[in-house]
């Protein structure tokens, strides 16, 4: 039976023979499109999916739950608390606030997906059916991680019974921690950014005036980015336009190199890029060589090259490996590393690189990622292997 038809049963079963997929994020639904909106958009298919977020905290607030039902189909849970709140009163709302929405959904078979080990300081007492850790960042090393996320990590790996991984070097640090770790590196919805290698629409009134050529970065600006790079190539090639796209966090605006050349343009919706890229020249990935950035696999490089980009970046283990040792993103250092192999990529004929780039592609997408996972998954709910689980589970006792 083919996955379309595998689908629609799915959906015409009665609710409660569905599985409920319970995602616990530290990632806002509406922040910015990336992995977990194209995984959990899929996995409607089969679940139905409640996208549990941080709170919001605000003065004098009346705690509540907003629930909310996203045109994919996945409930956006976001609970409302009073700030001022200690720890410990914080953790013991969002309990009470997770028990009352699954209390609702009692007798259904329940997957919890965690993407932060933070959730687990309030979601240690479920018993799901199965549990899932889709670890698509090295959290612990990012700007203002919390000290006991280490600690919750590794309770998160000893209770979970798959582990996802965004990338290779992610794969290689979690796959000695536990015997169930598959590696899904970033994927692409190819469709969506190819349309950046023939817009025929207007140009985005924003970018309209901004001379040629232009190199741009799409994403969250963050410590993972290099400014200093960035103002360094923007001071060595005042002819050439800098266009930057996505949100600001975690670091000072202020801070942010500010010449003519660069254009900070802020965050655009998904929907808008193609528009942005098909205008840019080339596309750069500068990001900083710390810690924050040993384990990325950056999905923006296979969506630079769908959208027909040649695309520079520093030499990112994952992105060296996976596209750098193909000839497919040049990498370079510096300053004067990236102004060169700009100069290079941009002057060089793309019809024989835009082949290789397909070829390579047309082994990706997230349907196909999304489908391997959900094998893995509906393998661990078969009833045998639950039986197998809690039988493991009392022997240890």
């Amino acid at each position: 039976m083919s996955d379309a038809a595998l689908g629609s049963l799915a959906l015409a079963r009665p609710r409660a023979e569905r599985p409920l997929l319970l995602c616990l994020s530290h990632l806002r639904w509406d922040f910015v499109l990336q992995r977990p909106q194209h995984l959990l958009g899929r996995a409607v298919e089969h679940y139905d999916v409640l996208f549990f977020e941080e709170p919001i905290l605000a003065a004098g607030a009346t705690p509540r739950l907003e629930r909310r039902r996203t045109p994919e189909g996945v409930t956006v849970c976001v609970p409302h608390l009073p700030e001022g709140l200690g720890e410990a009163a914080l953790l013991a709302a969002q309990r009470r606030m997770l028990d009352a929405l699954l209390a609702a959904e009692a007798g259904r078979r329940l997957v919890v997906w965690f993407y932060t080990p933070m959730a687990l300081a309030f979601a240690a007492h479920l018993s799901p059916d199965l549990t899932v850790y889709d670890c698509m960042d090295e959290l612990s090393a990012f700007r203002g991680a919390p000290p006991r996320l280490v600690e919750l990590e590794r309770q998160l790996l000893a209770r979970a019974d798959l582990v996802f991984t965004g990338g290779r070097s992610l794969y290689e640090a979690k796959r000695g921690k536990h015997p169930q770790v598959h590696c899904f590196p970033s994927s692409i919805d190819a469709p969506h950014f190819n349309q950046a290698r023939q817009w025929a629409q207007p140009e985005p009134a924003d970018q309209l005036g901004i001379p040629h050529p232009r190199i741009g970065f799409f994403g969250v600006v963050d410590e993972r980015m290099d400014v200093e790079l960035v103002g360094a190539l923007a001071a060595q090639r005042p002819d050439w336009q800098l266009v930057m796209i996505g949100p600001v966090v975690k670091i000072d605006p202020a801070s942010l190199p500010r010449p003519g050349n660069i254009h900070w343009l802020g965050s655009k919706k998904y929907a808008e890029l193609p528009a942005y890229l098909a205008g840019w020249d080339a596309g750069f990935m500068p990001f900083a060589r710390n810690e924050s950035t040993r384990f990325i696999s950056p999905t923006k490089t296979p969506e630079f090259l769908a959208a027909g980009l040649p695309v520079v970046s520093t030499p990112i283990t994952d992105v060296v490996r996976d596209w750098g040792d193909a000839n497919l993103v040049e990498i370079a250092c510096d300053a004067g590393g990236f102004a060169q192999a700009l100069e290079e990529v941009m002057s060089q004929p793309r019809d024989a690189w835009l082949r290789r780039v397909d070829r390579k592609l047309a082994r990706l997408s997230w349907d196909r990622t999304w489908l391997a996972m959900s094998a893995l998954i509906a393998e661990g709910l078969r009833p045998s292997r639950g039986a197998e689980r809690a039988a493991s589970a009392a022997s240890a006792m």
